[in-house]
């Protein structure tokens, strides 16, 4: 038994890595790779997988390991801004799905139960997918990542009464109900006790070892995990809970760079289980109904969401970036399915059309989200309706962009900060274009003339004046946002110094072609920078000590601003 095990989870890590490499040497996304591998190895191919109970139960604690991740990663003092959003508009989104759903189901012929359950499955997206790509493209700090986050985070809270009354059905009423509402309050009030006065004092000891954080921190999201199982929720939710209970330990970086490992080789398990999942269809009446599905999840879900954020007040790109993204069907709707089908309240063909439309719509979302910038682009004169829906939020910015500015700062994050100071010594005036919300409140708060936006987006290039600019700086490392900006500069004004970022050696040759006088190098820079500190150091060690006190009070000055967490240079994709 152990000896089966073990070679099909052998199979499954070797296949997934070859098709795995085949696709990055194609620059496509991983997650179709993964689940083509799982076709390959499973019953519609090669059949080396047979004992898929215990392959689908090892995805499920890769699903569980995501969210303790993104738990781990959650400050929800950053999810206060997009509260109604989340809340109402995520919960009136599924309600909307749910009944379109359930309507579809009818038309289709399917009975009362079934449609009930395809209302369900299509009302719910993929934490674990969204997530894994907003992570991979670094812009879950963005203003749509954080619209994303926090309907996700809903949708998985509906989706878990769902399963509770599905599960309870025959013998479903308001006691029941409020009664796992209970439960769950119970389990969130024992969280926040346990985060505030227990866990701190523990980890505290713990984190003298980095075994022992790391054991400790698996034994928090075992506990939750069981917890929520006992009042019969899903392990998932417990492992969420976990999460967030140790969010605001000062130890939970170094958890997550440890748990990570873990949530990927479990993830690359649920990715490719899918896979194996397919089977043959008892009858091909099946396909339109399977194509009609795929076609409402891929397509009019993504827009009955963009209209949903762009009446409570979101611009058009914010608002497309948000539905694009949720144009795929939830892990979640797989175990609903699964959890019906072993009740006997659906058929073996509605439980593999589920695979099937997760596999697609998880495959199609993997490209929409990779490539959510230049579909954005594309359609982006056709959705300008959007703008005029809902009542406007009132816009990040403060002082007028087109107004005459000496210097343009495109990303204040580290190296840009440390620019801004020199240019307010030398008493030049300057404008800060950001992609996280965060930073551009605290410039707002000091009345540093700034704009959230991205300069990647042609609409914010517009916006701003560069011809009365005597040099602009872009610290974003990312070579087609420069591309564009030194094309964008170049139309309106050759006067300005043009100043951008490139992490690497032929993007930088390659900027410089473009037209820039010069490009920063941040590796080659730091380590000028530490060359010439070693120079003076070894002449004059109190210049160590010097340095030393300049660089704390400028760190303590960065965490007042907002820099506490500098995880990525990137600029972000939405305005």
């Amino acid at each position: 038994m152990l000896e089966n095990i073990f070679f099909q989870i052998g199979v499954i890590i070797i296949m997934a890595t070859i098709v795995g490499f085949i696709a990055k040497l194609l620059k496509q996304p991983l997650i179709p790779a993964y689940v083509i591998a799982g076709v390959i190895i499973g019953p519609l191919a090669l059949g080396l997988i047979n004992d898929l109970n215990t392959i689908s139960t090892l995805s499920e604690i890769g699903i569980a390991f995501l969210l303790f991740v993104v738990g781990l990663q959650l400050d929800l003092r950053k999810l206060k801004d997009i509260g109604m959003i989340a809340s109402v508009g995520g919960s009136l989104q599924i309600i909307l799905l749910f009944f379109f759903g359930f309507l579809v189901g009818n038309i289709l012929g399917f009975g009362t139960m079934t449609s009930v359950y395809l209302g369900m499955i299509i009302s719910f997206s993929s934490t674990m997918v969204v997530i894994k790509l907003l992570s991979d493209k670094m812009e879950l700090d963005t203003l749509h990542g954080r619209i994303l986050i926090g309907m996700l985070l809903v949708e998985d809270l509906w989706a878990i009464i769902g399963m509770s009354i599905l599960s309870n059905i025959a013998e479903f009423s308001v006691v029941t109900f409020l009664l796992s509402v209970i439960k769950g309050l119970f389990i969130i009030a024992l969280m926040f006790v346990l985060s505030r006065s227990v866990f701190p004092a523990i980890f505290k000891v713990a984190a003298k070892s980095q075994e022992m954080l790391f054991l400790l921190s698996l034994t928090v999201c075992f506990f939750f995990s069981i917890l929520a199982v006992f009042f019969k929720f899903s392990i998932v939710v417990g492992a969420f809970l976990a999460g967030v209970s140790l969010a605001n330990l000062p130890y939970n970086l170094e958890i997550v760079a440890r748990v990570k490992p873990l949530r990927d080789f479990f993830a690359t398990m649920f990715f490719v289980t899918l896979g194996t999942e397919l089977v043959i269809f008892s009858s091909l009446k099946i396909l339109i109904p399977l194509a009609i599905l795929a076609f409402f999840v891929m397509l009019v879900k993504p827009f009955i969401t963009t209209i949903i954020a762009a009446a409570f007040g979101y611009t058009k790109k914010t608002a497309f970036l948000t539905g694009i993204s949720l144009a795929e069907i939830s892990e979640f709707g797989l175990i609903i399915v699964a959890q019906g089908f072993n009740m006997g309240h659906v058929s073996q063909d509605l439980l593999s059309m589920t695979v099937i439309i997760a596999t697609v719509t998880m495959t199609f979302a993997s490209y929409t989200i990779k490539y959510d910038n230049k579909i954005y682009s594309v359609f982006s004169n056709a959705i300008s309706f959007l703008d005029s829906i809902g009542k406007r939020k009132k816009e990040l910015r403060y002082g007028e962009t087109h107004s005459k500015y000496s210097s343009i700062l495109i990303g204040y994050d580290r190296i840009a900060y440390s620019i801004g100071k020199t240019l307010e010594k030398l008493k030049k005036s300057f404008m800060v274009v950001d992609f996280n919300p965060d930073v551009i409140k605290n410039l707002m708060k000091h009345k540093i003339p700034c704009i959230y936006g991205d300069i990647g987006d042609m609409e914010i290039l517009r916006r701003i004046n560069f011809r009365d600019a005597e040099i602009i700086i872009s610290t974003v490392p990312v070579k087609k946002d420069n591309m564009l900006l030194l094309k964008q500069i170049k139309r309106e004004t050759h006067k300005a110094l043009v100043i951008v970022t490139a992490n690497r050696i032929n993007e930088a040759l390659d900027l410089y072609d473009e037209g820039a006088d010069y490009v920063i190098m941040p590796h080659f820079l730091g380590g000028h920078h530490f060359s010439m500190l070693l120079v003076d150091i070894t002449k004059d060690l109190s210049k160590l000590l010097e340095n030393k006190v300049r660089h704390i009070e400028e760190l303590k000055e960065r965490q007042m601003m907002g820099h506490e967490h500098p995880t990525n240079n990137h600029q972000g994709r939405d305005e």
